[in-house]
């Protein structure tokens, strides 16, 4: 695995340089400087950070932990950044820094623009592939953890110096076409679209709406399940669709069309954004000169009348069976076309890794393809991962439903929380000053924070249960929360500048400030830990804790209300440092913090 100090450039959080510092004092008494790693204390009350590598170094040389200790710490000695260096039980390093280092550690902060945040030392082309919508299909509340997860991380990977390219990944080709050109032409025969002999211009707007597909596909796909006549009506189609048919390639662009209008609303209002809208069909035309290279590669063997790609390898632990490329009756798979999208990707942008944010049942599926593809020469070991997920669930424990049993629509999904938001609102005798429009902005900001952080809050892999009253409180963990606290921060703000107080330098005094300030520099760990486990989860802990810890600070240190005008100014440059790092963590995940409430 990289190593931190392989992946980012160094920078000058405080677990850094104490474990650089401690590093060099074990390497000082003939150990290996790995053993001075310093993590932050999981006792607080006693330390800032702490030091175990004494224990094991002790134990490999077959010495006494505390006569280790002693002499690393004889090291370390008069370094003014350290209060206090004490050795605990058995030969634990117990470090707790100055209150002049925590003050130049946020005064650094308070002066960096990336507020501590680390880069990466070689810059990579990542695309994310988040999305997998599907034309004529609303998107449900199982599309949620992909385009939460995907976007927070492509925010992540290109604050951190990345360049990463959002894909949606458009479900728009195949048989499902045919079924959706084949009902709608029976309902509506005397379109233009079905006459072969037309060869005039097609009619600018869709003779169908979004409610329309959303009638249709069902009704089509249940009726080519019943009816094998109808089925081969659909898979004409759809081969004359794919082998460019003009009216159809004119009716389904319609069917494309009216699909993303809906969709990127859903996803403007859950602050989601793509750089691509690539679809299945633009993969299409790599297909068939990608199962002729494969077949000249060797690589494509016929089994019972289809040709498959065998990926199973002598270590592995449970079966993986061969990837079907084409199928008996002479058609492309679905990982036909995931492993052409990727040697499309290759060609056209040539990435260095390509993630996939896609639900975890999906996982052997993709283990057959990305071997496939290592075997094909379309990209290197590591290239490719697939970033899983869980599940979103209802209180019952089960796949989240409606009350009748139904897949919830993400956009019913999200009218029910900004309804919940108002609601709370109005409980908590908030926003009672706000216009109607800037009311009803605020609702949006609310409700979109309180599904965004609770799913970002989990670990992906995680299943969790999605239970809207629990996420809509303004208390606990909570993306409500967060909103609070930074409406608060900014208020202090307002008052400071009507006042006359301006921000100064930071002075370290109280032990509020002190935890608020350590928490700051832990902006960086977080930010490497989420970027090397893609896993959002952390920096949405580092972001609650930072608001957690900001209200305590508040209440025990008085700002504007100080006792002298040095106070004053040092705690208002603590709460302008600490609500830049939470609005850039929530910026991170997709949120915005309303200016009032």
């Amino acid at each position: 695995m990289t190593t931190f100090s392989e992946t980012f450039a160094n920078t000058a959080d405080f677990k850094t340089v104490l474990t650089d510092k401690t590093g060099e004092a074990f390497v000082r008494e003939g150990f290996d400087a790995t053993w001075g790693k310093v993590n932050v204390s999981d006792r607080p009350d006693l330390a800032d950070f702490q030091c175990n590598g004494a224990l094991a170094v002790a134990k490999q040389a077959k010495a006494n932990p505390r006569e280790v200790a002693t002499k690393i710490t004889a090291h370390l000695t008069g370094d003014t950044a350290i209060k206090s260096l004490e050795i605990a039980g058995p030969g634990f390093l117990n470090f707790v820094l100055s209150d002049s280092a925590l003050s130049d550690r946020a005064n650094a902060l308070s002066a960096d623009e990336r507020l501590g945040a680390p880069v990466v030392e070689t810059k990579r082309k990542v695309i994310i592939d988040y999305g997998g919508p599907n034309v004529a299909k609303p998107m449900h509340v199982g599309h949620l953890r992909t385009a939460v997860i995907g976007e927070s991380l492509k925010r992540i990977m290109r604050f951190m110096g990345d360049e990463v390219i959002g894909d949606a990944h458009f479900g728009d080709w195949g048989y499902q076409m045919g079924l959706l050109i084949t009902a709608v032409s029976d309902e509506q025969p005397d379109l233009p679209y079905f006459d072969e002999t037309f060869d005039g211009e097609y009619p600018v707007h869709s003779p169908v709406l979004l409610s329309d597909l959303e009638r249709l596909y069902p009704f089509a796909s249940n009726k080519g399940k019943e009816n094998a006549e109808y089925r081969d009506r659909a898979r004409k189609a759809t081969r004359e669709l794919q082998d460019g048919r003009k009216g159809y390639r004119a009716l389904w662009q319609h069917f494309v069309d009216v699909s993303k209008t809906s969709l990127k609303e859903d996803y403007r209002i859950l602050g989601v954004e793509f750089d691509l809208w690539n679809g299945e069909s633009d993969a299409d035309p790599f297909v068939a000169p990608m199962i002729e290279e494969l077949k000249a590669k060797g690589l494509l063997e016929t089994d019972q009348g289809a040709e498959i790609i065998r990926v199973a390898r002598e270590d592995d632990k449970a079966e993986i069976p061969p990837l079907l490329v084409v199928s008996s009756e002479g058609s492309a798979m679905y990982g036909t076309t995931d492993l052409a999208t990727i040697k499309q990707r290759r060609e056209e942008e040539c990435p260095d890794l390509i993630l996939y944010a896609v639900d975890q049942r999906q996982s052997n599926h993709f283990t057959q393809v990305f071997r496939a593809a290592y075997l094909a020469g379309y990209a290197s070991e590591g290239q490719l991962e697939h970033i899983a997920n869980g599940t979103v669930n209802g209180t019952d424990g089960k796949p989240f439903k409606t009350r009748e049993g139904g897949v919830l629509k993400l956009g019913d999904l999200l009218a029910q929380a900004n309804s919940a938001a108002s609601v709370r609102l109005h409980e908590a005798g908030l926003g009672k000053g706000l216009s109607d429009e800037d009311f009803n902005k605020t609702t949006w900001q609310i409700a979109v924070s309180a599904i965004k952080f609770a799913e970002l809050s989990n670990h992906r892999l995680t299943n969790y249960v999605f239970d809207l009253d629990r996420f809509m409180v303004f208390e606990g963990k909570t993306g409500p929360y967060l909103m609070y606290q930074a409406v608060r921060m900014k208020s202090i703000l307002r008052k400071a500048v009507e006042q006359g107080v301006s921000a100064g330098e930071i002075i370290v005094t109280e032990a509020a400030e002190r935890e608020l300030v350590l928490l700051l520099d832990g902006f960086e760990a977080a930010l490497k830990e989420t970027y090397l486990k893609r896993a959002p989860n952390i920096l949405a802990d580092h972001v609650y804790r930072l608001a957690q810890t900001f209200s305590k600070f508040y209440a025990a240190c008085p700002v504007l209300i100080a006792d002298t005008d040095a106070q004053k100014s040092s705690r208002l440059a603590l709460v302008k440092l600490t609500l830049a790092q939470l609005e850039k963590g929530l910026d991170l995940m997709g949120l915005t913090a309303p200016e009032v409430m």
